[in-house]
């Protein structure tokens, strides 16, 4: 069954279709980013040290790169017992009933079917097909990018060797139209996230409907994201580990969806997920991450505007004062916040791209000071575990894309959108990108960045 979830802009409601999950077991307390919330023990002495490569990079990474070793060989001296398990991803559903794990390919969501596995969980892994097709010198692109063939090679094999049933789902439609919506955003002087996208639409709504379909009450994932309940409601929390906190992606995901989904890896560490990859003997423990957008390899998305035949909209450059410092052959090349590539120097100082606009094709250069932003306006939010405050007004802290700290804000919002008063002034607000709102480490919703609002001395983003 297809689905008619329309994909192409990010008004597009994401209300689940299908039958409600059905109960499932209390979610137990996890633990928070300053330490367990119980006692986690591990059996045994540590075993050989994690992979070398991509897994010893990341396990070096960051002020608390020794603790984050040091739990890894805790992991590597035994596997979890199930008991654990069960507490350390956030609860699990109906044992006898069955769940699908989206595999990828890679070790996160390895782990994940590995975990579930030793829970005696009835799964079907499936692998998503995005119908891209790499001409042949580009392999090397590929092994950057996810959703190759490559990578379904590996999640069947995965699947393998746990024992568990293996299908690929055809999804090159629902792909084609997150990448038909990828370059119009471009078209529109947006920067466009269809990793989000592709968690709405995708991940956590298509693969619902393929989920029932095979008889599952949900779908597991490999994000670093963690749930909880309360009151009846799910919660979803920031990743313990914070540098692979995937929170930000999920904040369009509708509610009701998210009910239906497990992340299991939410309350571990990478090099813990590698480290229980590694002595689980699953053939993706040392496989890097995939870095680029799985359409885009090489993350050149100005050639698949050539390829796809994309017209440009030439125009001018100018300054925050309105003078011509040249002529450009296309906005869609453009970016907000991008320093280089616009062809103007020699002015003494670094020029940023602070605006676009695609009616006049023109593209404003200014400076850093100019590229802050003292609020942004938001379309619809989509509300996460919390009901809108009646008084249509919160403070909270505002995450405006995926590598950006959260800042403190007043958000005011309606029916329409909200509008966002930064405590302190933002770099580089994005239209098309999204505003996840935050509670401390609990994201309870966000909406698609539609203008950014400069101070004094700036021109208005969005105009």
């Amino acid at each position: 069954m297809h689905s008619t979830h329309d994909p192409r802009g990010p008004s597009a409601a994401a209300a689940p279709r299908g039958p409600a999950c059905p109960p499932q077991q209390p979610i137990p307390p996890q633990r928070s980013a300053s330490g367990p919330a119980g006692t986690r023990a591990f059996a045994g002495s540590p075993g050989p040290a994690a992979p070398a490569g991509a897994a010893a990079g990341e396990a070096q990474a960051g002020g608390a790169a020794l603790e984050l070793a040091a739990r890894a060989e805790a992991l590597e001296g035994e596997f979890i017992a199930p008991a654990a398990v069960e507490t350390y991803i956030g609860g699990v559903f109906d044992p006898k009933q069955r769940v699908v794990v989206a595999m990828s390919g890679g070790v996160d969501s390895s782990v994940v079917a590995w975990l579930l596995s030793r829970l005696g969980q009835p799964l079907v892994g499936l692998f998503m097909r995005n119908g891209v097709k790499l001409p042949a010198d580009e392999s090397q692109a590929a092994k950057k990018s996810c959703c190759s063939v490559n990578d379904a090679r590996d999640a069947r094999m995965v699947a393998a060797a746990l024992g568990i049933p293996f299908q690929a789902v055809d999804l090159s439609q629902e792909f084609a139209a997150v990448i038909r919506h990828f370059l119009s955003e471009y078209q529109r002087g947006r920067t466009p996230n269809p990793c989000a996208i592709c968690n709405r639409d995708l991940k956590f709504d298509r693969l619902l409907d393929s989920a029932r379909e095979l008889g599952a009450v949900g779908v597991a994932t490999g994000h670093y994201a963690r749930l909880d309940r309360s009151q009846g409601r799910v919660r979803l929390r920031r990743g313990l580990d914070r540098h692979k906190d995937q929170s930000y992606q999920l904040f369009a995901v509708s509610e009701a969806n998210l009910a239906c989904t497990r992340l299991p890896l939410g309350d571990f560490t990478k090099p813990e997920v590698r480290a229980l990859a590694s002595r689980a003997g699953l053939r993706t423990a040392a496989k890097k991450d995939s870095q680029e957008i799985c359409f885009v390899p090489g993350n050149d998305y100005r050639r698949l505007l050539d390829e796809a035949g994309v017209e440009r909209h030439p125009g001018r450059i100018v300054d925050s004062a309105g003078r011509t410092l040249r002529e450009h052959a296309g906005i869609e090349d453009f970016t907000i916040g991008q320093r280089r590539g616009h062809g103007v120097g020699g002015t003494g100082e670094p020029l940023y791209v602070v605006e676009l606009e695609p009616s006049t094709g023109t593209v404003v250069l200014g400076s850093r000071e100019e590229l802050c932003a003292a609020g942004l306006r938001t379309g619809p939010l989509n509300w996460i575990g919390i009901d809108p405050p009646a008084g249509r007004e919160l403070r909270a802290q505002v995450q405006i894309r995926y590598h950006h700290h959260a800042a403190a804000a007043t958000v005011e919002w309606d029916a329409g959108g909200a509008r966002v008063h930064f405590d302190e002034p933002q770099l580089a607000v994005a239209p098309g990108q999204g505003a996840a709102l935050y509670l401390d480490d609990r994201l309870i919703g966000g909406g698609w960045i539609e203008s950014a609002e400069r101070g004094p001395g700036t021109r208005p983003g969005g105009a």
